[in-house]
């Protein structure tokens, strides 16, 4: 069993999970070894070598946890936290979870797809919905105080397993790091009466739009300002248009279609694409959060997705900082994607 213990130096959460040291090393699954022979658990027709799906977009006339699926979803086998431990807070100098949580494994595409810009605009569309559907069902256990909804994508980017998922982890805690952004954000909609977000898109299409790589009608694709990380992407919308779980189908169909854009443009610049993928989602319940600020949440965020390539390496000065030192300059970054032409 894992648990989930306090750092009281650094004010901040970390996870003890044992089982997951028996995971598969990434040096056995690496992306660019096209030769691997190993049968694939998420391929389309092995579903007996993952647990019992827990949903999946499947054809009317099949079955669970067998052929006919387009996205399906399974609890991780390698988990972090568990559903099944008990929900409990122990206090004291060593205060802890027990290691309650969902871990759960989305499983992109039946096809045997290595890389996010191999898919079609369709495949990108049902896995927002499927990442939707998720959210809006995890979101009924009040034991779950917040979600993180991420793709790891290539082994420099911590992927283990070649066939193309995204993972699923809720846990009974807010992150500090998660619990200060969206403080920020609160705070900016409290004294300002409008999103952080919506500025700073605003603002950077005042500046020329020098950091932004592509626009769509409601959806503005750009390098931060302060990107932390080389060729780092963030996509949002000027507009509230929900939160993942509320998105409308128009807009998923906007998004899934910028979203293939971007990756597919970020592929052709940088040739060896290892990425992290990470979508918002803000803390659940109001017993574990400020309750007017998640009153406030529509108005105040907008749901994001940012994508950090894995190019460089971090030491000590970053470790111990926690300031990252980024070489390339999201306006050189941004302004080569933008004159990057996809094939």
């Amino acid at each position: 069993m894992s648990d989930i213990r306090y750092d009281r130096l650094k004010d901040s959460y970390v996870i003890i999970a044992p089982e997951r040291l028996h995971r598969p090393s990434g040096e056995i699954y690496d992306v660019e070894r096209r030769a691997e022979k190993r049968v694939c658990p998420f391929c389309e027709g092995n579903e007996k070598f993952t647990p019992p799906e827990i949903f999946a977009m499947r054809s009317s006339d099949s079955f669970a946890n067998e052929k006919g699926w387009k996205t399906r979803v399974v609890p991780n086998l390698y988990k972090a936290v568990q559903i099944e431990a008990p929900h409990e807070h122990h206090y004291g100098m060593f205060e802890h979870w027990d290691g309650f949580g969902a871990h759960e494994v989305l499983i992109d595409t039946a096809e045997h797809f290595t890389s996010m810009t191999q898919w079609s605009e369709q495949n990108v569309i049902d896995w927002i919905t499927t990442l939707s559907l998720r959210v809006k069902d995890l979101r009924k256990d009040k034991r779950i105080a917040s979600l993180s909804l991420f793709k790891n994508e290539g082994v420099e980017a911590g992927g283990t397993q070649p066939h193309s998922h995204t993972q699923i982890i809720g846990l009974p805690i807010v992150s500090k790091v998660k619990r200060e952004e969206y403080e920020r954000l609160y705070q900016h909609y409290k004294h300002n009466q409008n999103s952080l977000i919506q500025v700073l898109i605003e603002e950077e299409i005042k500046a020329d739009g020098i950091r932004i790589v592509t626009s769509s009608e409601h959806f503005t694709a750009f390098c931060p300002y302060a990107s932390s990380h080389p060729f780092e992407i963030m996509i949002s919308s000027r507009k509230a248009l929900g939160e993942i779980d509320t998105l409308s189908d128009d807009s998923i169909e906007e998004l899934a279609s910028l979203l293939l854009l971007v990756l597919k443009k970020l592929k052709k610049e940088l040739k060896h694409l290892n990425f992290n993928l990470i979508l918002s989602s803000p803390p659940l319940q109001k017993n574990t959060f400020n309750e007017e600020l998640l009153s406030s949440m529509y108005e105040a965020n907008r749901f994001y997705i940012k994508i950090i390539p894995r190019i460089f390496k971090y030491g000590g000065f970053e470790q111990e900082t926690d300031i990252l030192i980024n070489p390339v300059a999201p306006e050189v970054a941004a302004k080569l994607l933008r004159e990057s032409q996809n094939d």
